[in-house]
């Protein structure tokens, strides 16, 4: 038997990854106890993903279990043990707006749950291959000290500039402004490389840029595109904070990102670190994709813009992708972000819809 744990696993990250490891034959422990309703409010509940995963995959089976609980994660991690062969540890606290209201619980699930089931896999399965799902949010708000230019629907770097394919995991993340989330990815990420390093664990940190796809269940703190495409449909005002609407995210898919673990997975490099996102080939401005929803849609959209910026938002962020592809040169973006509002649109409209604002 050769077993996955994925946590946060009815999340968006998460549960592709439940499917895409139980479709190759692992069985698949899933650990999540629906916080995600408790940061955003019912309409971002992923119950009914825990649902769909134990109907459908019969290799599937749930745990409703804080990565907090020392005990009861050992007491997961202790029933399979070598049989475990991979990690991923998808579950957090994933919002820096939501951290600033509450650091303590932020930092307790993102660092302290991080120690958690770093220590269990040490303990229980130690050749097992750990993916950890980090944050471009590391980096604080250094992105913005680059050299950018203003063009008509978005922020642009010089194209001379060393960083114009992206920005690269060489970027310091010391001396900046980092949110209280991006301090508590940080303490996770930097914990996840030393047992790599110290304990020869098979560690693998991803930081990722915008994750996104139909199966997000966006709100207005977490899941930009997702929810995005929402409002487009309901009407839901949706407020566009400070740099004109031309900050740029890139996007990736959650099956792009997914199948990166998928790579990883057969072939590890302990203790590497990865910006992972969709690079060139997958980003827009908020501009951009606000047009973007309106084509789709065909509804104008409700929204309305404050001059004040989010506080250590970044300005432009583009993943360097090349040190990843250079690993696992077999990789590559897929989705771009036209055929992933498409996509989140076809599989939600009939169920948006009916929550349209009159």
């Amino acid at each position: 038997m050769s077993v996955a744990i994925i946590t946060g696993s009815s999340g968006l990250v998460g549960s592709e990854a439940v499917s895409c490891f139980a479709s190759v034959g692992l069985d698949v422990v899933g650990i999540d106890n629906g916080m995600r309703a408790k940061f955003f409010g019912d309409s971002a509940s992923t119950h009914w993903m825990t649902k769909r995963l134990k109907k459908d995959l019969p290799r599937f089976r749930h745990y409703d279990a804080d990565i907090r609980d020392v005990e009861s994660i050992n007491r997961i991690f202790e029933e399979y043990g070598r049989n475990i062969e991979l990690v991923i540890h998808a579950a957090a606290q994933p919002s820096h707006d939501w951290a600033a209201g509450d650091p303590f619980t932020d930092f307790s699930v993102n660092a302290n749950g991080t120690s958690t089931i770093l220590e269990a896999t040490r303990m229980c399965a130690p050749d097992a291959v750990f993916i950890y799902m980090s944050t471009n949010k590391v980096y604080g708000d250094r992105p913005n000290e680059l050299p950018l230019i203003e063009q008509e629907t978005r922020w642009e770097i010089d194209p001379s500039h060393e960083y114009a394919c992206g920005i690269p995991e060489t970027m310091s993340i010391d001396g900046t402004l980092h949110s209280l989330f991006g301090a508590s990815k940080i303490a996770a990420d930097i914990l996840v490389q030393e047992y790599g390093r110290y304990f020869g664990m098979k560690t693998i940190c991803f930081r990722g840029g915008c994750l996104t796809g139909p199966n997000h269940s966006g709100t207005m703190l977490h899941g930009f595109l997702a929810y995005l495409m929402k409002c487009a449909v309901t009407g839901t005002p949706y407020t566009i904070y400070g740099y004109k609407g031309k900050q740029v995210r890139d996007n990736i898919h959650a099956i792009d990102l997914v199948r990166a673990f998928d790579s990883v997975f057969r072939n590890p490099r302990p203790g590497e670190v990865y910006n992972i996102g969709g690079g060139r080939h997958s980003n827009c401005s908020m501009q951009e994709a606000i047009s973007l929803c309106e084509q789709i849609s065909q509804k104008q959209f409700n929204c309305k813009y404050v001059e004040a910026n989010r506080r250590g938002d970044h300005i432009w962020w583009v993943s360097d992708l090349r040190r990843f592809q250079s690993h696992y040169p077999e990789w590559k973006v897929t989705f771009d972000v036209p055929r992933i509002l498409n996509e989140i649109y076809q599989l939600n409209v009939e169920r948006w819809s009916e929550l349209c604002v009159s």
